[in-house]
């Protein structure tokens, strides 16, 4: 559990506050954007081209459109706390590597919006208990469009499902795109959670989050009734 830490509730009121403690916010801010902004652009734009049909496709701009969207309110709140560009720059800063997976078709999509989708809502759960009100604002309206994410992902694995072929597609994608997923939560024993945990900016450290997402993510396949694999180093 988080240490309890006073609400700051403006950019402005971060003046009075340890310099540690605006460091940790520009660090988590400057993450979120660069993360959001890369994944739009190598998941839910291409997928877009692959939705097999004019209501998948709706759906998917729609994605596509809220992910671009997460990306703009994080920037915007960089540009309030002054962090420079190139730090909110995916082509400078280097995202997260569960973007290196090379998407090639509609099931790999659907698998990543089922799993990589839920990795972010246990994400933004954090964020909704955040001690500074700006970042806890962006999670509050942020988290409904995850939530849609994710279900847009088990409902069109769902439909795949249906078919052997399509079945076979999203157990291969499922196995395929899990490796990915444990670093999504960073080093166990990281440094960087330990101060944000500090300041009532995150409340659990990195392992706890992602054992928790493991269980979930498995639960979620199940109920498919799919195999989640078993993850070399997932508990590292």
């Amino acid at each position: 559990m988080a240490n309890a830490y006073h609400e700051v509730k403006a950019v402005a009121d971060l003046v009075n506050e340890p310099g540690e403690y605006r460091e940790a916010i520009c660090k988590i801010v400057a993450s979120h954007a660069v993360n959001e902004l890369y994944g739009a652009r190598v998941f839910d734009e291409p997928a877009i081209a692959y939705a097999p049909t004019p209501y998948a496709k709706w759906l998917t701009c729609r994605v596509a459109m809220e992910e671009y969207h997460h990306h703009v309110r994080f920037k915007g709140l960089a540009d309030e706390l002054r962090i420079p560009r190139e730090a909110t720059d995916p082509e400078v800063k280097r995202p997260l590597s569960i973007f290196a997976f090379e998407l090639k078709s509609w099931p790999q999509f659907c698998v990543i919006k089922l799993l990589a989708d839920l990795a972010e809502i246990l994400q933004v759960e954090d964020l909704l208990h955040c001690s500074f009100v700006p970042l806890r604002n962006i999670g509050r309206v942020t988290m409904p469009e995850e939530k849609f994410h994710a279900q847009f992902g088990k409902d069109f694995c769902a439909e795949l499902c249906k078919t052997e072929d399509g079945r076979r597609d999203v157990q291969r994608a499922i196995d395929d795109y899990a490796p990915y997923l444990p670093q999504f939560f960073g080093a166990s024993g990281s440094k960087n959670n330990e101060t944000y945990r500090k300041y009532g900016l995150k409340e659990r450290r990195n392992e706890e989050m992602r054992a928790d997402f493991l269980n979930r993510a498995r639960s979620v396949v199940e109920a498919l009734d799919l195999r989640f694999p078993e993850l070399e180093g997932a508990t590292a």
